[in-house]
């Protein structure tokens, strides 16, 4: 197994959830991630462009916090499940080894308990909202639940993650309006795009691993040619949430933030060492940032 000096791990130490949490309740946060919240981040911020979107003039602040806490949750029941599921492989790969089921600290049966707590909060939240928004929530499960699996079966596993990842714009959008707009849809493929932009660039954190074990990724899909591959998906995203800004009728402000986003975006590609792990997680939670400027976009919606 290859190793790096310095010991690249995702687990951290030292951080707030050390000085806040009891011991017996830190693997617990850990396995939901809550000391990295990029990826809430990224769940929360396709279901905030559309909230924004739907109503620029009158943002519904109760609506804004329901879904901070359900991307927080649903998040964290993701990440369990993908660790319940990915165990033996995270035990392997350097990265993920030292993570609370592969290290011995969260028994499976532990983790499976702690992912039925969370997804009881997820559900509640879900249920908060209209009867429309409630169907959406749940057609998507099914696809959520496969996720874990798809990286043994396809090079394309980034793809399922976009079709989950994004799919708080379809629902945020119908919990506005009461029905589903073309604007939503348009965020919401956009939005794809860009999760195989990001998690393309994470992945490659984890290519020579990922060769030894057996599992796939569009990392090692596309390999050298992968800047040109996020390249074209940066495109997509940035033609998407333009087309869905026109449909809209958003003011010029909103296409200011989409030529904002575009030298976001440029910047990433051209400075971005595909063979630094370091440099691959960096540019892959530059994305938060990618995502606000969306969502300032959005919130503009109405200035012309």
């Amino acid at each position: 197994m290859r190793m790096m000096m310095g010991g690249f791990t995702d687990i951290r130490t030292g951080g707030w959830l050390d000085r806040v949490l009891p011991g017996w309740a830190l693997p617990y946060a850990q396995l939901a991630r809550l000391d990295r919240p990029i990826g809430w981040w990224l769940l929360l911020l396709p279901g905030w462009w559309s909230l924004a979107l739907a109503a620029p003039d009158r943002p519904d602040l109760g609506l804004f916090f329901l879904f901070w806490l359900g991307a927080v949750v649903m998040r964290g029941a993701g990440c369990t499940l993908n660790d319940i599921v990915d165990r033996k492989y995270d035990g392997a790969v350097e990265r993920t080894r030292g993570r609370p089921i592969p290290s011995g600290r969260v028994a499976v049966w532990q983790a499976v308990v702690f992912l039925v707590l969370q997804l009881a909060i997820g559900a509640a939240v879900l249920l908060s909202m209209n009867g429309l928004a409630v169907g959406l929530g749940v057609s998507i499960l099914a696809i959520v639940a496969a996720y874990p699996f798809m990286k043994r079966i396809t090079y394309w596993p980034q793809l399922f993650l976009g079709l989950n990842f994004n799919w708080g714009a379809m629902v945020a959008w119908t919990a506005v309006t009461g029905r589903v707009g073309w604007p939503a849809v348009l965020l919401y493929l956009a939005g794809v795009a860009w999760t195989l932009h990001y998690d393309t660039i994470y992945a490659h954190q984890d290519k020579a691993d990922d060769i030894e074990i057996g599992v796939k990724s569009t990392a090692l899909r596309f390999g050298a040619r992968s800047k040109q591959w996020i390249s074209g998906f940066a495109l997509v995203t940035l033609a998407g949430i333009g087309f869905a800004f026109w449909i809209a009728g958003a003011g010029w402000p909103s296409f200011l933030a989409l030529a904002v986003l575009a030298g976001h975006f440029g910047w990433q590609i051209a400075t971005w060492k595909m063979d630094d792990q370091a440099d691959c997680l960096a540019k892959f939670k530059s994305n938060r940032d990618a995502g606000l400027i969306i969502l300032i976009g959005c919130l503009l919606a109405s200035v012309h």
